[in-house]
């Protein structure tokens, strides 16, 4: 076992330099081996996240047969996981083990349910699609069971990863270990969906049993390389004073413009992410692109992410203010989403895809930056309370804005067609356009609740009685 992750950790290295372009946030501390090997629970993550929104969503809808308000329900549960993200972080940042391990803990238990989620998957599936003769109900509470414990693994994993990531970076590299990892989850999905469609073509029930359940043992083995090693045990740390949830929260929250931060963030992410469901259906039944083209916007999506990863990096690493890169995010966001709009008066793809890289390009800075922001703020040893809490108003606002980016397109789809807003507004992208005008909105709204906290995040937080007690 030790010279086969030996092996791997090798090869994985070798791809890092060559071919990744945040390589250079190794340091002494943290080697681009350990690093990149430790990377691999985002890859696992991304995995999970494409099979949920992804892959499974069609095939439920479209093979299974199972009705679409249903499949939005089961897709939207992990989000009831969501806000537990801060109550583990915390939970990480104060275990008490016999071999010294707080984070490896949480991270294998995570693994394990997201393991045990991904293998009943597609037996409950199945059920649920009536091809059985189990009750109907029996399905549905299995196949909710299953996104429930995927939802739950994943959310656990990502915290608590991110904050061992914290523990191990030195101050300096942390803008570019985040901009590494946030790398690493967007190759997760991006060779996950490749893989996905090339090995459900063309689709059977068992081929779906084999790759949902191939997705699971990876989660495993990945995650398992991931950890091997990586925390040092130190049994001094069951001395450690354990202080109670409600009092290190209440700490937290009385910090200077805590609430902010955390209000900038919601705002920000929904702000980005109400259209990640519309941008493919507006190209086509708007700009009038056929679906290869439409198709490519994902991959040009991510391009513009990755550029915004990359830019943050530079910025960050010459100790620009994170808000003030935040911000930078935000207004390309703004001139993003008004090409998009723009784009249908004149019937212009380029204008479109310019306005879908500039989406792309504007979500990335703003992730890297207000992510660097919360492990900035980790002060005192409670990085998983402080990234937990970042991952919570960020996960819920994503699933959050997806869902209302979806009703309201159709709510003011369906008044425009009725005729209640007038024959000018009587045309497809009508629904399309509110939904990008109210992100619009919410972009300088994210503004005023930023612009504060520009020069905030070079004073550190303190806890005061509540920093935890760190062996020597």
């Amino acid at each position: 076992m030790t010279t086969l992750n030996t092996r791997l950790a090798r090869q994985w290295a070798k791809l890092g330099p060559q071919f990744l372009p945040f390589a250079d946030a190794a340091t002494p501390e943290l080697p681009v081996r350990r690093l990149l090997r430790l990377s691999l629970f985002q890859v696992t993550v991304g995995m999970s996240v494409v099979l949920l929104i992804g892959t499974l969503n069609r095939v439920m809808i479209v093979e299974l047969g199972v009705p679409a308000w249903l499949v939005a329900l089961m897709v939207a549960i992990p989000l009831v996981f969501a806000p537990l993200r801060a109550v583990i972080g915390f939970r990480s940042d104060t275990h008490r083990s016999v071999l010294g391990w707080r984070r490896v803990p949480y991270i294998w238990m995570g693994t394990l349910v997201q393991f045990g989620g991904l293998a009943i998957m597609p037996f409950a599936l199945i059920n649920l699609s009536g091809d059985s003769n189990a009750p109907v109900w029996f399905g549905q509470l299995g196949a909710g069971l299953a996104f429930l414990l995927v939802g739950a693994g994943l959310h656990t994993t990502q915290t608590v990863g991110l904050a061992l990531a914290t523990d191990l970076a030195p101050t300096q590299a942390r803008p570019r270990v985040v901009a590494l990892l946030s790398m690493m989850l967007l190759l997760g999905m991006a060779v996950s969906a490749v893989v996905f469609g090339a090995l459900l073509t063309p689709f059977g029930e068992v081929r779906l049993i084999q790759v949902v359940q191939g997705s699971a043992l990876a989660t495993l083995v990945l995650n398992g390389i991931a950890l091997w090693k990586q925390e040092a045990r130190d049994p001094a740390r069951t001395a450690a004073a354990r202080p109670a949830f409600r009092d290190t929260w209440h700490e937290l929250s009385a910090a200077a413009r805590s609430t902010r931060r955390l209000v900038a963030v919601g705002l920000g992410t929904v702000a980005f992410s109400m259209q990640d469901v519309l941008l493919e259906p507006y190209g086509g039944q708007v700009l009038h692109l056929p679906v290869g083209v439409t198709t490519r916007l994902t991959a040009l999506l991510a391009l513009g992410g990755v550029a915004g990863f990359a830019v943050a990096t530079w910025a960050l690493g010459r100790r620009t203010d994170p808000y003030r890169v935040a911000a930078l995010g935000v207004l390309a966001g703004l001139v993003a989403f008004a090409c998009v709009i723009f784009a249908a008066p004149v019937q212009s793809a380029a204008m479109f895809a310019l306005g879908t890289a500039l989406i792309g390009m504007g979500g990335g800075l703003f992730l890297i930056a207000t992510l660097t922001a919360a492990m900035a703020g980790a002060v005192g040893g409670f990085s998983g309370l402080a990234l937990g809490t970042w991952g919570a108003v960020q996960a819920f606002a994503a699933g959050t804005a997806v869902a209302l980016g979806g009703i309201t397109r159709d709510a003011v789809a369906a008044l425009a067609g009725s005729g209640a807003l007038g024959p000018v507004l009587d045309n497809p992208a009508t629904g399309y356009a509110a939904v990008y005008h109210i992100e619009i909105g919410l972009l300088f709204a994210t503004l005023v609740a930023i612009g504060p906290l520009v020069g905030a995040a070079r004073a550190p937080r303190r806890l005061h009685a509540l920093t935890l007690s760190t062996p020597r």
